[in-house]
């Protein structure tokens, strides 16, 4: 709900969303692999046992330009290996009856790559279980699919920027086949970046850097995004917004478009735009008069057993003989504020998860992977409410009317042309433990099959919702020690559009409240007038210009280009100008 990228959305979007800004050439090389990927998620919904149509899928998401995908799939074809490997596993047969329809003829394509070696696999395939014929092909197969799952995933991870997962599964490749080309140059491709990334002549595999970029955008497939701007939408939004709050509408504005690194345009009178949404005001607002006050279960905590709310995360109320906190009948340890807290959660999410044994995932995390716990329970949280509410994680409406801060297809893309120019800088942080491993290691907490409900979670929709979270997900800090253990997302507040010069401030202590500031930033009186937009603050607005343009640029994608951070970026430039003129003359 910020300044955004040159991207307006009107509509669902569509193969000629993507193409349209490409050439020729690009445009019939995309516009084939889209429809191919088409297919074969269509396959795999029949078919979601089937490891070697992972492995195709995987394949046709690395020619997109796509490594973070093409990971995922890759990583799914790998656990179906381990399946078929192990008769005890809950899909072990279900598994190799879906290889064994590929027994017949040539091995797959997929199996035959560059670089998987055409050798005598009989010790390779010793460990594996099985009778007859067809099943020594099942083995056979198995064993180039694992080989192939691990070259794709060092390389995919490598692209993405998570080195140590790379070299992870990179190693495990070897182990399995040591002499594979693909695999011995993925690690010297592994190596090499470390060093340049690190600095240093000899890399620790300790010190590999894991958290990487990928790809902020609406998936050409992704038809569940909303048309933002349309009357249907506003509508809804402003019923919505009128159970929370009275003096205030949603409107179409036009929004800032976002930059990824110093310009020329903080010193222009007036700067590119695109239209977004934004809250503005329905009457006069005076100082201090509350302009929302909003309650949501899309919350999270990362500490363990802590005394917290388990549906708005806020503290617990004194136990005591007046005491309004209720559990869970069914899960003793899941505690509430009061009844109105744990009927709230009874409709939204808790049954999906109620003892689902999932207490302990991305608890107490090391301090360095704090907020990124707090993303993944927050993504945990979002996967309860959709199992509970029986609908698509993307059709909630705590979450469809976010705005990702994404960009058009089409900028993300990998240029394919020998002149073209530089790769685009993608904006969304990315692991392989929170985005594949992670919400994998949830969906089986909660007894969800992660091959049959590949509809509703694939990798695309996990890093769409990671999108939307990161941004507008408001966090509290531990008093102890100052790290962030609670985050929330809070669909209307996030409505009113960051400003580092706000006229209202917030606080969130179970309830999101946000009230009119009595004096802004600039020293200018507080209130707001009839007409004008509700600014909002997602940063510290003590903070000097760099960092706060260092924050968006992390959380929403670029620079902020609000009236405050472009006038004292200009002054800093300016100064740093006069510097360098009186230095030249001296």
């Amino acid at each position: 709900m910020k300044a955004t990228r040159p991207f307006i959305f009107s509509g669902y979007p569509n193969l000629l969303d993507y193409v349209n800004t490409m050439d020729s050439d690009e445009e019939d090389h995309t516009s084939q692999f889209l429809d191919r990927r088409q297919q074969l998620t269509i396959q795999l919904l029949h078919a979601p046992y089937d490891l070697v149509l992972y492995l195709q899928r995987a394949d046709v998401h690395a020619h997109l330009g796509y490594p973070d995908l093409a990971a995922g799939d890759s990583y799914r074809a790998l656990l179906l290996c381990e399946e078929i490997r192990d008769e005890g596993f809950e899909y072990h047969e279900l598994a190799v009856e879906a290889l064994r329809s590929h027994c017949a003829g040539e091995t797959p394509a997929v199996l035959r790559h560059p670089g998987t070696p055409s050798v005598d696999l009989s010790s390779a395939v010793e460990d594996i279980d099985l009778n007859g014929n067809e099943d020594t092909k099942v083995a056979q197969l198995t064993y180039r699919a694992s080989v192939r799952c691990f070259q794709i995933l060092s390389l995919s991870l490598l692209l993405c920027g998570c080195l140590k997962s790379a070299y992870n599964f990179c190693t495990r490749g070897l182990a399995m086949a040591e002499d594979n080309e693909e695999l011995l140059q993925a690690r010297e491709y592994i190596q090499s970046m470390a060093r340049r990334r690190l600095k240093v002549d000899e890399v620790d595999i300790h010190d590999l850097p894991d958290q990487g970029l990928v790809r902020r955008e609406i998936y050409p497939w992704n038809y569940h995004e909303p048309n933002r701007t349309s009357e249907e939408t506003l509508s809804f939004l402003n019923a919505e917004l009128s159970t929370v709050g009275t003096n205030c509408e949603v409107q179409v504005t036009e929004l800032p478009i976002l930059l990824e690194s110093a310009s020329e345009t903080d010193e222009w009178g007036s700067i590119p735009t695109n239209k977004q949404l934004g809250l503005f005001a329905k009457d006069d607002i005076a100082p201090n008069e509350t302009v929302l006050d909003e309650f949501s279960v899309l919350t999270a905590n990362n500490r363990l057993k802590e005394s917290l709310c388990d549906a708005c995360s806020t503290e617990l109320p004194p136990l005591n003989a007046n005491s309004t906190v209720v559990g869970c009948p069914i899960c003793d340890d899941t505690m509430f504020c009061n009844e109105f807290c744990l009927s709230k959660a009874q409709e939204s999410y808790h049954p999906a998860i109620c003892d689902k044994d999932i207490d302990t995932i991305a608890k107490d995390p090391d301090p360095k992977e704090g907020p990124n716990a707090l993303y993944l329970l927050l993504l945990t949280r979002a996967l309860a409410m959709s199992e509970t509410q029986e609908c698509h994680s993307l059709d909630l409406k705590e979450v469809k009317y976010i705005w990702g801060d994404f960009l058009p297809s089409a900028s993300n893309a990998v240029p394919l042309s020998v002149n073209a120019g530089p790769p685009p800088i993608w904006t969304l942080p990315f692991s392989f433990s929170s985005n594949i491993a992670g919400p994998l290691h949830v969906l089986e907490k909660m007894d969800i099959n992660i091959f049959a409900s590949l509809a509703k979670y694939d990798l695309w929709i996990f890093n769409t919702l990671y999108s939307k979270f990161r941004g507008t997900a408001s966090a509290r800090v531990n008093l102890r020690d100052g790290r962030p253990e609670v985050a929330a997302v809070h669909p209307l507040w996030c409505l009113a559009n960051h400003d580092c010069n706000p006229n209202v401030q917030w606080e969130w202590g179970g309830q999101m409240r946000l009230w009119c500031r009595e004096k802004r930033y600039d020293g200018s009186p507080g209130g707001i007038k009839k007409g004008e937009e509700i600014l909002n603050h997602y940063c510290d607005i003590e903070l000097g210009v760099q960092d706060r343009r260092e924050w968006a640029k992390g959380s929403l994608g670029g620079w902020c280009m609000c009236d405050r951070c472009r006038r004292e970026a200009a002054e800093e430039n300016g100064e740093v100008t006069r510097l360098e003129n009186t230095a030249m003359v001296g």
